[in-house]
């Protein structure tokens, strides 16, 4: 066991399940310093510990966390690991017991993870930040039910965020050095089309070194996007990238990937998401300590909310819609942390410290929550 497992531990206390008023569902987030995946019970407002799972391989080292996706059938959840010997995996783990199921090789530094309705497939962004740039970084599809990656799919210069769209179609990357928009098609996990979401990281080529048909211009202009997440509105007819250097959320039509609107955020533009009756579009400013609620029928933006912590980093929803759950990176010694934002009432209303650098976060709903050990 790693010795900052006792300071994780420090948090746990009995587990809440078996107790009167369970919501069915647990929030997960895994912290990158810490090599752990800590699951959070709900209640009311507020968060307590549920359970704390050591992932990663080597002891003596930090394996790197970094992202964590919830199966649709809600029977198992993935791990994205940024090392390995040599590259980043992605880990399934049982959502009933947190038994390791399967473990696949990708490529290096493996953030994010796009996984089809019908659970078959991953879609993981290998965003190499530690690497030499420019670069084509690859798009790894690994096949769930075996845990073999299927291939790599050479992409664009640090591809970091990755989305399927709700019908199981298409794949959305955003990526953030080559400032593009990729659309990947399912059937043939071929690169459909590409579009410029800003003029290009200072590093980075322009031109058909990305592997595929060069990007037509951005339609915003000459700025620097770097889109950093990309997510897709519950209809599909819609994108949402955060825009970490433009400071801004771009809106795209799904079915012409052309830009709709360009809105103003706080400093930093991180991860987006859209609630899930699609009404809001909730952004997290990773330099401004603040979360960004943007009206999905007036694309504007209608209120920013101060977090606990000054570098914020992911979403997740409660499947009510109410609240919305955003995980805090760690500063230092100082803890980060989970905030509970209530949507209607537009405020921070709980926050739980997780240390160990929380970055990625989901939702797991799951029956076996109720009677789980």
């Amino acid at each position: 066991m790693r010795h900052h497992l006792a300071v994780v531990g420090l948090l746990v206390a009995s587990p809440a399940v078996g107790q009167t008023g369970d919501p069915g569902y647990r929030v997960g987030v895994v912290s990158e310093s810490g090599d752990v995946a800590t699951w959070l019970r709900p209640s009311g407002n507020s968060l307590a510990v549920d359970r704390v799972v050591p992932v990663g391989i080597k002891p003596s080292d930090i394996d790197g966390p970094h992202n964590i996706v919830a199966a649709p059938d809600r029977k198992s959840y993935y791990i994205t690991i940024a090392h390995g010997t040599p590259f980043g995996s992605l880990w399934k783990l049982d959502a009933a017991g947190d038994s390791l199921l399967g473990r696949a090789q990708v490529e290096l530094f493996p953030t994010t993870i796009g996984l089809t309705p019908d659970g078959q497939f991953a879609f993981v962004a290998n965003s190499d930040f530690h690497g030499d740039h420019p670069r084509a970084n690859v798009v790894s599809v690994v096949h769930t039910p075996t845990m073999n990656k299927i291939t790599d799919i050479p992409a664009c210069d640090m591809p970091h965020g990755v989305k399927v769209n709700h019908a199981g179609t298409r794949v959305y990357v955003s990526c953030m050095h080559s400032d593009e928009i990729l659309q990947l098609d399912v059937a043939t996990f071929g690169i459909a089309r590409r579009v410029r979401a800003g003029a290009g990281h200072q590093t980075a080529t322009t031109g058909p070194a990305h592997h595929g048909p060069s990007a037509p211009a951005a339609s915003a202009g000459g700025t620097e996007c770097s889109p950093t997440f990309v997510s897709v509105s519950p209809d599909d007819k819609r994108l949402y990238v955060a825009c970490n250097n433009g400071n801004s959320l771009q809106v795209w039509d799904a079915a012409t990937l052309t830009q709709i609107k360009e809105i103003p955020l706080g400093k930093g533009a991180y991860n987006v998401e859209p609630s899930p009756d699609g009404k809001l579009i909730v952004v997290t400013n990773k330099k401004d300590q603040s979360v960004s609620l943007v009206d999905a029928a007036g694309l504007k933006e209608i209120a920013r909310i101060p977090t606990s912590k000054k570098v914020v980093h992911g979403v997740a929803f409660s499947p009510d819609n109410r609240l919305a759950y955003i995980s805090c990176e760690s500063i230092g010694a100082d803890p980060g942390s989970v905030d509970v934002i209530d949507l209607a009432a537009r405020k921070l209303v709980a926050s739980i410290p997780v240390p160990g650098q929380p970055t990625g976060i989901t939702v797991l709903r799951s029956a076996a929550t109720s009677t789980r050990r």
